[in-house]
């Protein structure tokens, strides 16, 4: 059985749906039909014929079968095996009865909002770690360490995870930059060389400002990593090293909840093995950083600064007019 990317076992029934929505950007537009369907309701699909399954999807026979071929199986009755065992696994956890908030309603409580979103962002967080290519986190964290500079690309929720990125690199001494706007992303990944690396960030792998950026560095000789849901996405072809997330997303806030969690801890992943590579100078930069910003601070305890002096003495002349 050939291993697929994101799959470190090579085994589709491991968690079919994990390798589903990893393949939904490579399906075509009826085989996703009826990956919506199966995605939607794994425990009911597994109780469908073929036929069946091919009426939910409004599609044919032909395309479930083609379907099952895709994400991995030799036919859909080997499918239909895979989905029992993971709605199994996943009513054993608790899935269905915690719908993502795309499904809450008026009727439903806060502790219902809270309970839906802990358990989709917890799996988010187990199914990315047993998914993620152990390999080529260790390729990047080897990049990443090597590499004299390093820039990363990210846009809205993947831009606040590029940045905290930057931060952490920041302060473990490394050289990085966090590039948020195409323009800046662009100017930036040109003018990087063979030694340095880009590091691409997007749930969907398809954010254009991202992919360009990414392109624009490997063109100019960096190794370029990417960070992403989707093993088959525009953004994998130009990137040397694929980590990929296994986030649940919803219509609820697209690309912003689940998949963040995903990314943030591939990023802390990714930061403590580079850390680890130089833990006596990332010690050390840490240590530093952290007393420069505790020194730095204009207020001491119990003592204010000339300007705050200032300030509390206008307002008491303004009071008192």
């Amino acid at each position: 059985m050939t291993k697929e990317p994101g799959d470190p076992t090579g085994d589709p029934t491991r968690d079919v749906l994990v390798r589903m929505r990893s393949a939904l950007p490579q399906l075509q537009p009826a085989e996703h039909r009826v990956a919506d369907v199966v995605l939607r309701d794994p425990a009911g699909a597994a109780h469908l014929s073929i036929t069946e399954l091919a009426e939910r999807a409004e599609t044919s026979v032909a395309t479930v079968a083609r379907f099952s071929h895709s994400v991995g199986f030799g036919g859909y009755p080997q499918l239909r095996l895979a989905l029992a065992g993971a709605a199994a696994r996943e009513s054993a956890l608790g899935g269905a009865t915690r719908k993502p908030p795309a499904d809450l309603d008026e009727a439903q409580t806060t502790e219902d909002i809270v309970a839906a979103i802990v358990h989709h962002e917890v799996r988010a967080l187990q199914e990315t770690a047993e998914h993620l290519d152990l390999s080529a986190l260790d390729a990047a964290v080897a990049a990443v360490a090597a590499a004299p500079r390093v820039e990363i690309f990210g846009v809205q929720a993947s831009g606040l995870v590029a940045t905290d990125l930057q931060y952490k690199l920041i302060r473990a001494g490394r050289i990085a930059f966090a590039w948020t706007e195409f323009h800046a992303a662009m100017t930036s990944a040109v003018l990087l060389g063979p030694s340095d690396v880009a590091i691409g960030v997007s749930h969907s792998g398809s954010t254009q400002d991202v992919v360009e950026a990414l392109a624009a560095a490997k063109q100019a000789g960096a190794t370029t990593i990417a960070i992403t849901n989707f093993s088959g996405a525009p953004i994998v072809e130009y990137a040397d090293i694929v980590l990929t997330t296994a986030a649940r997303e919803t219509t609820f806030r697209s690309g912003a909840l689940a998949s963040r969690t995903a990314q943030l801890a591939v990023v802390d992943f990714l930061f403590v093995g580079v850390a680890r590579s130089s833990l006596e100078a990332t010690t050390e930069a840490l240590r530093r950083t952290h007393e420069a910003v505790r020194d730095a601070r204009p207020m001491k305890r119990g003592k204010a600064t000339r300007a705050t002096k200032a300030t509390n003495k206008a307002a008491k002349r303004n009071t008192k007019a």
